[in-house]
């Protein structure tokens, strides 16, 4: 860029000046980084610092700039110069912080600082400022699949917000099985009975609010498109179909409960006085102000038995093999429903371990002193007899087989299925054991398939820790029951959550930004068509149905699908596709900035590569800590594992580093990935590599692939120091002196 104008400039506050030498580093950046402008300031991230950089921008025609100050992480509202190509370098987490404050260290604490200022001035001669996606998505209206709780909730906090909101219900009335109960579980102080639904206020609400639109009895057809720009075809029971245009989606499609007809040894079926958790719901409604009667004859109740974990938490592979969590509680409720009613009416509780999230002690404790019983025990079998049940189970406390005889009403507190939909590959997989009909609810026009992708046991993908609402389909959300099991509590927090990503897809679609995890990033993917292949691993790699293919072959990106992880980047044998302000050529020129001592210096040179969401936050955590690691590595933040090259690992071997560090996020049925496949996929590729090291006549062990989460501040410095013992073990890179 024959426009470009150049700037460095170098922090030394935090202590940085007092551990490194500032001209020493200005003098690499200068003379080696050959910036056009090199500045010092003492509190660079002051208003006095940040105005210098921003009288450069404007009178001096900087257009692209480098800070060696703190972390990439740190600072960012102060270093926000969005018409600017930017590098950081981390001179504060990443080196003072992280090396012990010595006259022993203060050589290699040097050089670290040197190469990063290095590293720094190559990266940013690399990017270029994103001009942010010519596709954009104006349309700024929600649709909400489903009417339940977490719909209704998700409609109403988008109408509150200030958007409109199209809600997409299958039944002829809203309220889902919320609107099935008698009562809800206690949700706020003082937590000792159960509370009214609240579900025709909510009901209510919807009806009157004029940025709300309810269509019932209808399905969604079909879905196209992308956040701020989905075509979405509704068909309506009567046969009447209709297409809209909306920025977002919220899927919101609730649970079915488990058949507790799979429970022949509780009974049920085999008696009317044997019923599920939503079967007594309904007793307890038709019942009203009056006493719940015995379903066999109407007769009184007298005792009940509440069996726990009824086809739930199961490890013989026959019923689910999770819990359910809201059962507990659900339990409790129901029998202060009899309580509430006639004191003397016996209700036991059998249980493996109690849990009641989100409310503590106190609704357990209001049991309690109401008299509800809770045994500890395993339930083995229900044998009806006339009006009555005998309950048998083994006392977990006192280790012996019992019964409780003359039961009238036994409740099993089976578990939630999700109605997630088809799942990708095969449909029968996520609904095997619930035998719930595979119907496609969102018919998605992606490649990968018509639905939300689904984790084990059927639960829509997402993350209930890194990223949750947060699914493979980009600008489409879950909420509730239908992503992780819950009570109406945390599925009117789910989809609060759910509804404000939703909004922030809207927005950035609006904006040509990106969404979640780089929410605002204005780079997009660019392919060279006259390098492609056409090997479509692009295309099959993308986690997020952003690439098709046109009549050619040749990949087409959808950016406003696209998350901007850079998988696509790492999987090109060509490197053909990159990013403005991210690409082969801005990695590979940190690579080779880096000066690699000689084989006879025993100071040897190794990269980590390290995933910005998990890795990269928890090695600068480490340095927030003082936790010291070897002076030798030199850490390259990357927007995701998936987007490693096998260029840089052959560049940076033959360059002469003598070991690679690659730190990515948990993957698996449990994956920690913000990009879901990336680690994985990078895992894969990095597993082949041991041919490539072969061929160069290196150990295996130059390579290593970690799995390092965002906690591991105290475990990633001991993963350094030990692969750097292993380095030591093994000797200095035999390419050093061809490099």
């Amino acid at each position: 860029m024959s426009d470009m104008k150049t700037a460095a400039y170098l922090c030394t506050g935090c202590g940085i000046g007092e551990r490194l030498s500032a001209a020493q580093l200005a003098k690499v950046a200068e003379r080696e980084g050959k910036m056009h402008l090199v500045r010092q300031h003492a509190f660079l991230c002051s208003s006095g610092g940040v105005q210098l950089i921003r009288d450069d921008l404007e009178r001096e025609g900087v257009t692209h700039l480098m800070i060696a100050a703190c972390s990439r992480r740190a600072k960012t509202e102060a270093f926000h110069f969005p018409n600017t190509a930017m590098s950081r370098a981390n001179l504060r987490e990443g080196v003072i912080w992280s090396q012990p404050d010595t006259e022993e260290a203060r050589e290699t604490t040097q050089e670290m600082a040197d190469d990063y200022v290095r590293m720094g001035c190559a990266e940013v001669k690399k990017m270029k400022l994103p001009a942010g996606n010519p596709d954009l998505g104006h349309a700024r209206r929600l649709l909400v699949v489903g009417g339940g709780i977490s719909g209704m909730t998700a409609a109403l906090e988008a109408s509150r917000a200030g958007y409109r909101a199209l809600m997409v219900e299958k039944s002829g009335s809203l309220g889902g099985w919320a609107a099935r109960l008698h009562k809800r579980t206690a949700f706020r102080e003082p937590y000792t009975d159960p509370a009214d639904t609240g579900v025709g206020e909510m009901i209510a609400a919807l009806q009157s609010d004029p940025n709300i639109e309810i269509v019932l009895n209808a399905s969604i057809a079909k879905t196209d498109g992308a956040p701020g720009r989905f075509k979405v075809e509704i068909a309506v029971e009567s046969g009447s179909a209709r297409t809209e245009d909306v920025g977002a989606i919220v899927q919101a499609t609730g649970f079915s409960t488990y058949d507790a007809a799979k429970l022949p040894e509780f009974a049920y079926g085999k008696t009317p006085n044997v019923v599920d958790q939503a079967g007594l719901e309904r007793l307890a409604r038709e019942a009203g102000a009056n006493p719940i009667r015995r379903p066999s004859d109407g007769g009184e109740v007298k005792s009940v038995v509440f069996v726990q974990c009824a086809g739930q938490r199961d490890d013989s592979g026959i019923h689910l093999p999770y819990c359910s969590g809201f059962c507990c509680a659900t339990s409790i409720k129901q029998a202060m429903y009899f309580k509430d009613a006639n004191p003397a009416v016996d209700t036991a509780v059998i249980y493996t371990d109690l849990r009641v999230p989100g409310n503590g002690e106190d609704f357990y404790r209001s049991a309690q002193s109401k008299g509800v019983t809770f045994t500890k025990g395993k339930v083995t079998g229900v044998e009806p007899g006339g009006n009555q049940c005998k309950v048998s189970f083994r006392d977990l406390i006192l280790d012996e087989d019992t019964a409780i005889s003359d039961v009238d009403l036994v409740v099993l507190a089976t578990g939630q299925v999700p109605n997630s939909g088809v799942n990708i590959g095969d449909p029968e997989d996520a609904v095997a054991d619930a035998e719930v009909k595979p119907i496609s609810i969102l018919n998605l026009s992606y490649r990968q398939g018509p639905d939300l992708p689904q984790l084990k046991y059927g639960f829509t993908d997402s993350h209930f820790i890194c990223f949750p609402y947060e699914t493979r389909r980009t600008g489409i959300y879950a909420a509730g029951p239908v992503r992780r099991p819950m009570d109406i509590a945390q599925a009117t927090e789910d989809a609060t959550g759910a509804a404000l990503k939703g909004i922030q897809a809207m927005e950035n679609a609006h904006a040509g930004r990106a969404a979640h995890p780089r929410s605002g990033d204005l780079s997009f993917p660019i392919v060279r068509l006259d390098g492609c292949t056409q090997c479509k691993r692009c295309t099959v790699e993308c986690p997020f149905g952003a690439i098709d293919e046109d009549e050619k072959t040749y990949p087409v990106f959808n950016e406003s699908r696209c998350r901007r992880c850079g998988t696509c980047m790492g999987a090109c044998p060509v490197r053909v596709i990159s990013f403005e302000n991210y690409s082969v050529d801005t990695v590979g020129a940190q690579i080779k900035a880096v000066e690699v001592p000689d084989e006879f210096s025993e100071k040897p040179r190794i990269l980590v590569l390290a995933c910005e969401n998990d890795a990269y936050p928890a090695i600068d955590m480490a340095g927030m800590q003082k936790n010291v690691y070897s002076a030798f590595v030199r850490v390259i933040p990357v927007r995701c594992l998936g987007s490693v090259n096998a260029i840089w690992i052959t560049d940076a071997l033959t360059c002469g580093y003598d070991g690679i560090m690659m730190m990515g996020c948990k993957h698996g049925d449990d994956y920690q990935c913000h990009f879901v496949k990336g680690s994985e996929l990078a895992s894969v590729r990095m597993s082949k590599i041991g041919d490539t090291l072969t061929q160069m006549s290196l150990e295996t062990e130059r390579v290593a692939t970690y799995e390092v989460a965002i906690t591991d501040m105290a475990r990633v410095p001991r993963l350094i120091d030990e692969y750097a013992a292993v380095i030591n073990k093994i000797g200095m890179s035999p390419l050093k002196g061809f490099a």
